[in-house]
């Protein structure tokens, strides 16, 4: 339930389920859809760009207060999306699109291109083959030398079965994903107690769009952070080189959630798009 006074609150039925978003700040539209998949939408909250255009989060199907369903597949994520640009009543949208957010955008700008003012993709991948596995785990496995407990975390992480271990899980695996959380801890703390996460069992597919992404027109930029384990620069340069014109903007000092580690960064790379 939203009681912040500075969000104004949607919901649209999608199917007969019930879609929830939120609408902030003013100007050209952008919407934002959040990583996970299962992940609160809230964490992706960027004040910085609501002060230049007006921002529409996704509460994801499966979470928070939007609808659930019994499976979850790409198909899906890009079926609400569309519901809601078409709630929106825009011609066309920008659309920002984080981790596996990324994911949903670029099947929607393959999809309905003519809707697509411009793209964001955002610590995301356009394949996730066995390399992009293993180097994920390699990651969390060289965190290990930070936080012993990190490879039993994202254990429990991938084998959860109820909300309620998804969201432990997730908070204790949640310092990973940042440049340096022992460094900046006191800044993060409050996030990773208070995330949420939901189980959102998702449909086996193959996910390589690769070989489709030359089809983009829509401007287009790639943001990374250096220190992504799990997104990172690798599979950055892979969607830069794929998508037509599309530019590449690494973030120094950030791992995975470059908007919290260095917002300023990330609204400079944002407006590259959008103006």
């Amino acid at each position: 339930m939203n009681t912040d006074p500075t969000l104004r609150t949607h919901e649209i039925s999608v199917g007969g389920v019930r879609q929830v978003y939120h609408v902030a700040g003013q100007g050209p539209v952008c919407v934002a859809h959040s990583g996970g998949p299962g992940t609160a939408w809230w964490y992706l909250r960027m004040p910085a760009l609501e002060r230049h255009y007006t921002m529409v989060y996704l509460e994801p199907v499966g979470t928070g207060d939007s609808g659930r369903l019994e499976n979850y597949d790409l198909k899906t994520y890009v079926t609400f999306l569309a519901a809601i640009v078409d709630d929106l009543a825009e011609p066309k949208v920008h659309l920002l699109g984080h981790s596996h957010g990324g994911f949903v955008m670029q099947r929607y700008a393959l999809e309905y291109p003519d809707r697509v003012a411009g793209l964001i993709l955002y610590d995301t991948t356009a394949v996730t083959d066995q390399e992009f596995f293993a180097q994920a785990m390699a990651g969390v496995a060289a965190y290990a030398a930070i936080d012993p407990g990190m490879p039993a975390a994202f254990e429990r992480l991938t084998s959860a079965t109820d909300d309620e271990t998804m969201t432990s899980a997730l908070r204790d695996a949640l310092p990973c994903y940042f440049a340096d959380f022992p460094g900046r801890k006191t800044e993060f703390v409050d996030l990773i107690a208070g995330i949420r996460a939901w189980l959102v069992p998702q449909t086996p597919e193959a996910f390589d769009l690769r070989d489709q992404l030359g089809e983009i027109k829509a401007p287009t930029v790639v943001i990374v952070g250096t220190h992504d384990f799990i997104c990172g620069p690798r599979w950055a340069e892979v969607l830069q080189s794929s998508i037509p014109r599309a530019q590449l903007v690494e973030l120094k000092d950030s791992g995975h959630f470059g908007h919290l580690e260095q917002p300023t960064e990330f609204a400079a790379a944002v407006g590259i798009v959008i103006g």
